[in-house]
């Protein structure tokens, strides 16, 4: 029971803080504006990509390329194309959820829609967990659900003029909510470009480019504030996500035995304040991540990544960097698509390492 009400209190309290942080941003300027801002978006859909480390700005051909990068909705190989996704992060504590369409309009345009949901279901609150009487009556728990979603609408078409470049944009709606307490709802675009030249391929994609807006509204009669919690009720606000860039390059290779490969690099370029990342300032922070792929016959696929990387401060005083190592496998047949991709994030607690698994896991399928 002990683990009950921590993890009441902690999550209860992060809605807290969440909604506060909300509350900050009256206006859209860079200070204001928190470095985690609709980060639910930066998850990542799709068993191969989280597989190879989230490199899929260059990569994606699929319907799972409306969230990558619109632009690659051009290589469909088939007329219509759906992805679902369910994946549990922090050993099944969040829930991601995914599914997505895609088909072509003609030989220079295709479209898309992608529907993405992280929550945390069924958190107890305990806030009224004594009565009147100073004594503990469990049927006063109440339990609520912390969702974020995100529905994006793509259209992505190819310039003949340009060499065969791609283009692609999302207009993007977000819902997110917190129990009965607040939620709040945003609009924003992505932009994206491919280039493929021989075996190599480049990419360039831009979310939330025009800035995205989420607005706040607190149901102040629902979160009243307690001993456990803060002591103030946020009010209506906006938040604000700023933009943030990804450059990626991946090369395809054709290898005996019926083996192919490819290996592809993503440089993820954040504008909101400098990051925990390899290369960090106020103006810039850039994260890379890299994956592989090796596949055989177009029918089985064994991949690996690493994204995540970050210098760590122990205890004793001593950093080291860390790296969040990604794996995971596929299937290919007939049109079916089956991919699993596993990550172990390592989290310093007390001076000791515990690890935190995420598992993915998401079918597709292309129609003839």
């Amino acid at each position: 029971m002990p683990h009950f009400f921590r993890r009441s209190i902690i999550v209860f309290s992060a809605a807290s803080l969440a909604a506060a942080a909300a509350q900050a941003q009256t206006t859209p300027s860079k200070d204001a504006t928190p470095k985690y801002s609709n980060d639910f978006l930066s998850i990542g859909v799709g068993g191969r990509a989280l597989a190879m480390g989230g490199t899929q700005v260059s990569l994606a051909q699929d319907a799972t390329a409306g969230y990558w990068n619109p632009a690659g909705l051009l290589g469909q190989k088939t007329k219509y194309d759906a992805v679902l996704m369910h994946s549990e992060l922090f050993s099944g504590i969040v829930k991601n959820d995914y599914a997505a369409f895609s088909m072509p309009l003609d030989e220079r345009s295709a479209i898309g829609a992608s529907l993405i949901r992280v929550g945390v279901d069924d958190i107890p609150d305990t806030r009224a967990l004594v009565n009147e009487y100073n004594q503990i009556s469990y049927d006063r728990v109440t339990y609520f659900s912390v969702a974020d979603y995100g529905l994006l609408l793509s259209y992505a078409r190819k310039l003949e003029a340009l060499g065969g470049l791609r283009v692609g944009a999302n207009a993007k709606i977000i819902y997110r909510n917190v129990g009965d307490y607040a939620d709040a709802w945003g609009f924003g675009i992505d932009a994206g470009a491919q280039y493929q030249r021989g075996n190599w391929n480049f990419a360039l994609m831009a979310r939330d480019i025009t800035t995205t807006f989420n607005a706040w509204s607190i149901n102040t009669e629902k979160f009243q504030p307690t001993k456990d919690t803060l002591d103030f009720i946020p009010k209506n606000s906006t938040e604000v996500t700023l933009p943030r860039f990804v450059l990626g390059v991946s090369r395809s290779f054709k290898l005996p035995a019926d083996l192919t490969a490819v290996a592809a690099v993503d440089l993820e370029m954040t504008t909101d304040g400098k990051r925990n990342t390899p290369i960090s300032s106020s103006f810039v922070s850039i994260a890379p991540h890299v994956g592989a792929e090796l596949g055989y016959k177009n029918l089985l696929f064994l991949r690996g990544g690493a994204t995540n990387i970050q210098k760590i401060q122990a205890f004793d005083g001593q950093e080291e960097w860390k790296v969040q190592p990604t794996l995971g496998v596929g299937v290919a047949l007939s049109g079916l698509r089956l991919d699993l991709a596993l990550s172990r994030l390592a989290i310093e607690r007390l001076g000791s390492s515990s690890q935190a698994n995420s598992v993915m896991v998401s079918l597709g399928y292309g129609f003839k």
